[in-house]
């Protein structure tokens, strides 16, 4: 197999794809676009009216440098929205193929179709897409699924915008927790950034008196509940309050 046959081969078959997605959903017809890797949902919109997808991040190409950087070697994306693309890195590696495991080089914006394309064969997914972002870098994206909009709401429910990390998913502190005075780390079970969880789950955290009370209640009942005044923040901000309790003295 040489990768100039592959690609192309590749690039015939998103191309078919494209045509079937833009039959079967009409993105064009959308007023607006936002993708979010936090979530890792595409959605269209109009309105009240949303389409959503999955999807993933395979690189972005930057006409300024004119370079291409694959999503796995870019330290700003964040690891669920690229963890896919190492199945892309791994292929090259089995084919020699210097193109998908070099981690940015010098490229066009064809090529990029072309790195989209071979992405979304070895994913079996059902398209791509390539939304602009804020610095005016092309990213693109490979389209893996279609969600229903109870879902999507589902799941971005678990997520909540922070003014320091953007998306994140939601956690629940007590009020005593903050960024700047240590006070204890007490939490529902032990928990590291970015693990997976289950739908019964959430990050939760409190603080020592907090714990007093607690077991001074024998639960989470009102009073125990009425003097930690549970809050929401973001993983990141948790995870910064539980760095500095935990951190040695």
């Amino acid at each position: 197999m040489d990768y100039d046959s592959f690609a192309k081969e590749c690039i015939v078959k998103l191309t078919a794809l494209q045509k079937q997605l833009s039959d079967e959903f009409d993105l064009n017809g959308y007023a607006n676009w936002f993708y979010n890797q936090a979530t890792g949902l595409l959605t269209f919109s109009t309105g009240e009216i949303e389409l959503n997808f999955r999807f993933f991040e395979v690189g972005s190409f930057s006409h300024k440098s004119g370079t291409w950087m694959w999503s796995w070697h870019n330290e700003n994306t964040l690891g669920n929205a690229k963890e896919t693309t190492t199945q892309v890195k791994d292929f090259g590696t089995v084919h020699n193929f210097a193109k998908l495991t070099e981690g940015c080089f010098s490229s066009d914006e064809f090529e990029a179709w072309e790195f989209t394309a071979i992405a979304a064969k070895l994913t079996n997914a059902i398209g791509g897409y390539r939304p602009v972002n804020d610095e005016g870098l092309k990213i693109f994206l490979v389209i893996t699924e279609f969600v229903d909009n109870e879902t999507a709401k589902s799941i971005k429910d678990k997520y909540i915008e922070c003014g320091d990390h953007e998306y994140r998913r939601v956690a629940f502190v007590c009020q005593h927790l903050n960024f700047t005075t240590r006070v204890g780390f007490e939490e529902s079970f032990e928990t590291y950034e970015g693990m997976e969880l289950s739908d019964e789950d959430d990050f939760q955290a409190w603080c020592n008196e907090c714990e007093v009370v607690r077991v001074a209640e024998d639960g989470w009942n009102d009073n125990a509940m009425e003097f930690a005044k549970i809050r929401v923040v973001c993983e990141g901000c948790y995870f910064k309050m539980k760095t500095l309790n935990l951190e040695s003295e």
